[in-house]
């Protein structure tokens, strides 16, 4: 879904905030990505640290339900709670785009529980009950739009995402396989441009945050995690992707007015499905010693580091030299 960009971004924005404040204890971010790699130290549990990470966790809430429902949801009129089945939607891109959410919403709330001083299981659990919790809100706001609907295939992303990262971080303590996301702009003919510019902005940057035809989501796996005796690299990763092309509508590729009249009409492109194969690089087992860097590969580790990739679709193999 689109909103997840803007819920990755207020979400980092508030611990970055928090990050400046010295109102209780100043959080280190660099501690925040020492706690969600496999180098987490146990610490005591500080209960101005909780009572702290528990006010920004509501205050992401808070601030999600407001903001939204200022810019987002007020174009369109409430209705009663109903539910939509989306699952066919978008090629299920979107699908994939809650669960990379939902696991990196749960990574960094375990970091700043596991800051805090709340032992290690607890925190992995909260932090994906903070996830779930959070994403849970978005669909309860849906619910009551005419626009949308609360989406069960929705909700089951969510799930799935946060329990990837918690039954791994229980498992084996560390992420061996990890969510990502790549985004690269797609160059349209003129007679597609309207209705690229209504779906997915007019923008470069709106265009990376939004076109589904751009996108691609990663399940990158960690080959040094599998064979720790081996000459392999510790940072070395592989990368599967999957992404969707040909999309100018959610179901079809044709658009209606409020009447219902078909006001775009291209159900003549093909929207198919890619999928890739592709190089990667866990930059949390880069050793450094400064914190800086710490917190930066800590956030790169949300993207796919562009390399050369494998694509795989409609039955035929293709090279890419370098894949975004």
């Amino acid at each position: 879904m689109k909103r997840s960009f803007f819920i990755i971004l207020l979400w980092l924005t508030i611990f970055a905030h928090s990050f400046a404040q010295d109102s209780v204890q100043q959080i280190d971010p660099a501690e925040i990505a020492l706690v969600t790699s496999d180098q987490g130290m146990h610490r005591a549990i500080n209960k101005n640290k909780v009572y702290l990470i528990s006010g920004i966790h509501a205050a992401g809430y808070a601030g999600t339900m407001f903001i939204l429902g200022q810019s987002w949801y007020k174009d369109f009129p409430k209705t009663s709670f109903h539910t939509f089945n989306d699952s066919k939607e978008w090629r299920q891109v979107d699908k994939a785009g809650h669960a990379w959410t939902a696991y990196n919403i749960s990574k960094y709330s375990k970091g700043l529980w596991s800051w805090a001083g709340v032992p290690v299981k607890k925190a992995i659990v909260l932090g994906g009950l903070s996830s779930v919790a959070y994403q849970t809100i978005l669909e309860y706001l849906d619910g009551y739009s005419s626009e949308w609907g609360w989406s069960w295939p929705d909700m089951g992303a969510n799930v799935i995402g946060a329990g990837f990262y918690v039954a791994q971080e229980l498992s084996w303590k560390e992420q061996r396989f990890q969510l990502k996301f790549s985004s690269f702009p797609v160059s349209y003919s003129n007679d597609l441009e309207a209705r690229v510019n209504e779906l997915y902005g007019k923008s470069i940057p709106e265009r990376l945050l939004k076109d589904y035809n751009g996108q691609t989501y990663w399940l990158s796996i960690n080959l040094n995690s599998f064979a720790p005796n081996s000459k392999l690299p510790r940072w070395l990763n592989v990368a599967a992707g999957y992404g969707a092309k040909g999309l100018f509508g959610g179901f079809e590729n044709r658009g209606f007015d409020k009447d219902g009249s078909v006001v775009f009409d291209r159900t003549d492109i093909q929207r198919k499905r890619q999928w890739y194969l592709s190089p990667d690089i866990d930059f949390t087992k880069i050793k450094t010693n400064k914190k800086g860097l710490k917190t930066l590969f800590s956030l790169a580790n949300m993207i796919k580091f562009p390399a050369p990739a494998l694509e795989f679709s409609n039955g035929e193999f293709k090279g890419h030299w370098l894949m975004f």
